[in-house]
């Protein structure tokens, strides 16, 4: 290890450079400080506390490219947080030496890193440090999610939207070309049980990972109510120890991240501004959810209700996310300000019947259309008669139809291209 590092000054020199860095930059300005301990090629992160972009990579565009969350997510289970890891991993689609350096602070969800170092055995004490700097950057990531600003909470859940939407896309289209894989191979008819059997085996354990892309969206870009309800509680007890502050409990509805984390700072600063003025003895916080509007509420007991307007701060971070306040304030009694805060997901879109079809049953869709018999597909297809009725099958099974009749009026009058001899 280089002396410098024995020097409190020089550490601390890099810490301060570490969390004076914008959250964009943070992985480059971590992987940089981090080179200087643990030379390595490439890194590539996965953060719980950023919804827009969970899964971050620099370095080797020969590995970082071809990086992908399912490989993420298997090192994550396998990291141990407050150490530096040293295993053998997949990344970037090639099974590498790796290090691995995960954190669990006491705010946020965390984050892990997976390192590919430049030597086989990077040195114990390197390590060590490399686990504790990577904690203080975490922890203090952490910190900033947690009341993030409204151009980037506008930001963060269009992008989880969009993402949504994409990972729905996503699992549309490959669990069906999954389901028709594993029928064809199911068949009886095909000779080769042992191969037939592996392959089936391959295309579930395809479908299991389909999964999990959706079930780890979720995870990352989600968080349960009631633990998000716990945090607040935790983050307001100094603040109030010595007032009377009720903190009613919510039920188990998911959140998004942002929304929870807006959610957290409008219920703080209503409650601090009650408390601000002098009258007030008696404050009551309350979350609750009504569809898809989250409900938060701040009752207090202060008879002077002129000044009970919520700050401006919290205005903007309200509107940015579409939301609006409900204030009703009477006089010698009290005030109740509640925000209405859109919880902004987007729900998978209702797939349409011929959403289902794959472009070979289109095809042949097509080919039914035009009233022309599984021969005549075929021949125009270039395919075997038996496999045309395979689709067939297939297409009517899909769309929920009896006959050949049936599937052809569902697509009467869609842009479907006619069916033509494919030249050899």
């Amino acid at each position: 290890m280089d002396a410098s590092w024995s020097d409190p000054r020089h550490v601390l020199d890099v810490v301060e450079r570490l969390l004076s860095a914008p959250r964009p930059q943070l992985l480059s300005r971590f992987t940089a400080e981090l080179a200087k301990l643990i030379p390595h090629r490439a890194a590539a992160m996965q953060t719980g506390d950023c919804p827009r972009s969970p899964l971050k990579v620099i370095g080797d565009e020969a590995i970082t490219q071809a990086v992908t969350s399912v490989e993420l997510q298997r090192l994550v289970d396998r990291s141990a947080p407050g150490k530096a890891l040293v295993t053998d991993g997949v990344l970037g689609g090639t099974e590498r030496r790796l290090v691995l350096l995960a954190s669990t602070p006491a705010v946020g969800q965390g984050a892990v890193i997976a390192v590919v170092p430049e030597a086989a055995e990077p040195p114990p004490a390197e390590l060590e440090l490399a686990a504790r700097l990577w904690h203080i950057v975490s922890t203090d990531a952490g910190q900033r999610a947690t009341d993030p600003g409204p151009d980037v909470l506008a930001g963060s859940l269009a992008a989880a939207s969009a993402r949504a939407q994409a990972i729905t896309d996503l699992g549309q289209t490959h669990a069906a070309s999954l389901v028709t894989l594993l029928s064809v191979l199911r068949s009886s008819r095909l000779p080769d049980a042992v191969a037939r059997r592996t392959a089936v085996d391959l295309a579930a354990d395809a479908l299991l990972q389909l999964k999990g892309v959706v079930d780890r969206d979720q995870v990352l870009s989600a968080e349960q109510a009631d633990a998000a309800f716990a945090v607040l509680k935790t983050q307001l007890a100094d603040l109030v120890r010595h007032t009377e502050v009720d903190v009613d409990p919510v039920g188990d509805a998911s959140l998004p991240q942002d929304i929870a984390h807006t959610a957290r700072t409008l219920t703080r600063g209503l409650v601090l501004a009650a408390l601000d003025r002098a009258a007030t003895t008696r404050v009551r916080a309350s979350w609750h959810v009504e569809g898809s509007v989250l409900r938060i509420t701040v009752r207090d007991d202060c008879p002077e209700v002129a000044d009970a307007v919520p700050p401006r701060g919290l205005t903007e971070r309200l509107t940015a996310l579409g939301g609006h306040w409900e204030v009703d304030a009477v006089p010698s009694w009290g005030t109740t300000v509640t925000a209405a805060l859109p919880l902004g997901v987007v729900e998978p879109p209702e797939l349409l019947p011929l959403d289902r079809l794959n472009p070979r049953e289109l095809e042949v869709l097509s080919g039914i259309s035009q009233g022309l018999r599984n021969r005549q597909i075929a021949e125009q297809l270039q395919l075997s008669e038996h496999t045309v009725k395979f689709h067939v099958r297939n297409i009517l099974d899909k769309l929920d139809v009896s006959s050949r009749g049936e599937a052809a009026a569902l697509a009467r009058g869609l842009p479907l291209e006619p069916v033509v001899r494919r030249s050899a």
